[in-house]
């Protein structure tokens, strides 16, 4: 599975930068007017993974694949989007398509950017973007319960759509939801509301490493949790970097972790994910699965046959794995375990799947 976050936000927060930044390219357009982005860019991004080389050299492998992220430019948002203003019903329906929203928000002052607003307000902006999707939800809901439609519907569904109404009406907090249904029924809805949020405070260079007033303001309202410090020109300074200037760059600004990273690993969080490995001479390969995923489910994720025939998992923990020096040394150890239908799988398991065709 490819984790896709749109990255949304009001016109002219620096959406394209961060986006060529993420993607190391120039496919978005980054201009300073409002609406530069029209279609979403997407750009599909290798997860980076230290445990993938490792176990690369172990295996003797062919190959190296990383699992992967999409990353969706989604054209700038404004006030009155959910009625169609500044082609928003179409951009709306962009964000419909992703697993997590990454709302980027402007933190920083600039007389050379255009502002779409008079000041610089994160915490308005944030809410007239959050409005505008609850605008969206209501109206998609309020379709969705006509009596004409209504019996298209499960009652799963007839009640996530009820339940979110009563909340959006009564401005009353919805997370509750994630712990009345699964995930996949939540995505199912196809709700903006309900979508895991990861907040980005685009800044200067001089607020990379502790923040400024902008930020200070917005991280009390919303806490710091899913809030990520990042600069967009920064981040795309420093992809034309080689890897030791990179580094040396890095260190004389303070940051340890590119955004890349830190988005990827707030990503995986929210969404509870974790990765998996198969290794071997041919290839050694990264594979994303949800949290608490069954042997065949994971199996299912490199083919439905795999999941159909599934009979065992040879399962060898990644420390087990590197200590070991791979299969054979694990198997004479020991460190190589049989696993059934009912194993969870872990992160960081190496796994071959015995399956019947």
């Amino acid at each position: 599975m490819t984790l896709k976050c749109g990255i949304v936000g009001l016109p002219n927060v620096g959406k394209s930068t961060l986006f060529n930044a993420l993607t190391n390219s120039s496919k978005a357009q980054a201009a300073n007017f409002p609406f530069c982005t029209i279609d979403p860019n997407v750009g599909v991004v290798p997860v980076p993974d230290n445990r993938l080389d490792n176990l690369t050299k172990i295996s003797n492998s062919k190959k190296t694949i990383n699992t992967t992220i999409s990353f969706v430019d989604i054209a700038g948002l404004v006030k009155g989007a959910s009625k169609g203003e500044g082609l928003g019903n179409k951009f709306l329906s962009h964000i419909r398509e992703v697993d997590a929203i990454i709302h980027l928000i402007r933190c920083f002052d600039s007389d050379d950017i255009q502002n779409v607003n008079s000041s610089i307000d994160p915490i308005r902006d944030l809410e007239i973007i959050e409005t505008e999707m609850m605008l969206s939800d209501m109206e998609s809901i309020q379709k969705r319960l006509e009596k004409s439609n209504k019996k298209n519907l499960d009652e799963d569904q007839l009640q996530i759509l009820q339940i979110t109404s009563e909340c959006i009406n009564d401005n009353k907090d919805i997370s509750f939801l994630k712990s009345e249904f699964t995930k996949k029924q939540l995505k199912q809805s196809g709700l903006l509301s309900l979508k895991p949020k990861i907040f980005v405070c685009n800044v200067d260079e001089k607020s990379i490493k502790s923040g400024n007033s902008y930020t200070n303001d917005f991280i009390k309202k919303f806490e710091k949790n899913n809030t990520l410090i990042i600069s967009a020109d920064i981040e795309n300074q420093i992809n034309e970097l080689n890897f030791e200037e990179k580094e040396n760059y890095m260190e004389m600004i303070g940051i340890q972790e590119t955004g890349l990273n830190m988005l990827i690993k707030k990503g995986y969080e929210i969404l509870e994910l974790e990765t998996f490995f198969t290794s071997g001479p041919e290839e050694t390969r990264a594979w994303t699965i949800e949290k608490n995923c069954t042997a065949p489910n994971a199996a299912g994720e490199i083919h439905t046959d795999f999941e159909k025939g599934f009979i065992r998992a040879e399962t060898i923990s990644y420390n087990d794995f590197i200590d070991n020096k791979g299969w054979l040394n694990c198997k004479a150890m020991g460190k190589m375990r049989l696993e059934g239908k009912d194993y969870i799988v872990k992160d960081g398991d190496i796994l071959n799947f015995r399956f019947n065709t």
